[in-house]
């Protein structure tokens, strides 16, 4: 009887542990389910991609701008930049795109004046505006409206097209520029030299503005293009210019010659004042004897068609070729 007893009471707690084991093992399977099943839970709060981000200007100015700006302002100078990335703006003062390579693609772009017309600026409702001008008024007045970038239109090529990509989240499009435009220009340049161009062969380029004032032209324009790596090369009266990073500098008729290069480059200016002044020159004793004169080295261009903007440039290359094969 009591053999019996023990072994009842054996089976029975080999019952209960089993049925303890089965429980735990159910628990651990349920937990398991619980964190398969919590875990897209988890995904479905985290935060939301970031919309902005902050960028600082080249004069310090730290603002909180659109990854990907839809509606923007640009006020200034070298409006070509955006266009060579595939960029329009919502405004833009027109004015300045008048006689530029790219006028012809302002269509729907809103005029904001120029200097810039706060209350048509507030009317376009933009996410980004981008003022490449200098006055910090300015700035204040337009860092109220939106997020506002001074951007630098004197920089060279690169560093700005480099920095516009940045600012418009296009790096990729603006290394991606600036690689086809470099095999462009060596393309042009080796036509050029197996057409005739000498090595070392110096260059200058002039205009005159409205007060009959000459100017020689140094890091801006037509110039950037003509001193390039292995393009012309400037007078040693011209590389002091550069030596200062000047854009240009305002000359006297009497040292035109210690300017004047192997090959001429006269831009024809807006002002009929100014164009009076052009015709002058080409009359006078002074030019005419000059050697890239003598040797019918001297070309012309619209000055509005010379401006430092990417498509600007990308355009010149093409003409430029042109203008030295009218000689």
């Amino acid at each position: 009887m009591n053999k019996t007893r023990q072994t009842f009471a054996i089976l029975g707690m080999l019952f209960l542990m089993g049925t303890l084991l089965l429980a735990c093992s159910s628990d651990k399977n349920n937990q398991g389910s619980s964190a398969a099943t919590t875990a897209p839970a988890a995904q479905a709060t985290a935060e939301p991609a970031a919309t902005t981000r902050s960028h600082t200007d080249y004069k310090g100015h730290t603002a909180e701008i659109p990854m990907n700006p839809q509606r923007i302002i640009y006020s200034g100078e070298t409006y070509g930049d955006l266009l060579a990335l595939g960029v329009q703006a919502i405004g833009y003062p027109l004015s300045m795109g008048e006689g530029q390579v790219f006028e012809d693609k302002l269509t729907g772009v809103e005029d904001v004046g120029f200097p810039i017309n706060l209350e048509k600026t507030i009317e376009l409702q933009p996410d980004l505006i981008i003022y490449a001008g200098i006055e910090e008024a300015d700035y204040e007045a337009l860092s109220k409206i939106a997020p506002t970038i001074i951007f630098d239109t004197f920089a060279p090529l690169k560093e700005r097209m480099l920095d516009i990509g940045d600012i418009l989240g296009k790096k990729q499009e603006a290394e991606a520029w600036l690689a086809q435009y470099q095999a462009k220009e060596d393309a042009m340049w080796a036509q050029l030299k197996a057409s005739g161009m000498k090595d070392g062969e110096t260059a200058s380029v002039f205009t005159y503005y409205p007060g009959d004032r000459l100017f020689v032209m140094a890091t801006t324009g037509l110039s950037q293009v003509l001193y390039g790596e292995q393009g012309f090369k400037p007078t040693p009266a011209i590389q002091k210019v550069l030596d200062a990073d000047m854009g240009f500098q305002e000359i006297s008729l009497e040292v035109l010659r210690e300017y004047a290069g192997d090959r001429i480059f006269l831009l024809t200016p807006v002002a009929d004042e100014a164009k009076q002044s052009t015709g002058n020159l080409l009359k006078s004793a002074v030019w005419n004897s000059l050697p890239a004169v003598k040797n019918g080295y001297v070309y012309t261009q619209d000055i509005m068609k010379t401006s430092s903007d990417a498509t600007t440039r990308e355009w010149l290359l093409g003409e430029i070729p042109t203008m030295l094969g009218k000689q």
